[in-house]
């Protein structure tokens, strides 16, 4: 696995574990009104990059991902993307 596969499978799994933490805590905590899972939501993507910057991550400083566009091409020609997963 290349250092850029790595990174931006870190920030993808940052950003689900923000999200799974949400839905969680929305049911949990019986959370209904938008305002309240949009500040719970926030809460944890905040908490999460905490988390990253103390473990020396800092999300703006990972490598970018394949542009969108260019894999909307090749999967329309066919091509792998992301060696096949």
């Amino acid at each position: 696995m290349k250092s850029n596969e790595i990174f931006s499978t870190v920030f993808a799994k940052a950003k689900d574990l923000a999200n799974e933490m949400t839905l969680h805590n929305t049911r949990v905590k019986r959370l209904v009104k938008q305002k309240k899972i949009e500040k719970e939501h926030v809460d944890n993507n905040r908490a999460v990059r905490k988390m990253l910057l103390d473990r020396g991550i800092v999300p703006e400083k990972l490598p970018a991902g394949e542009d969108v566009k260019k894999v909307e091409r090749r999967l329309k020609k066919g091509v792998e993307v992301n060696g096949g997963r």
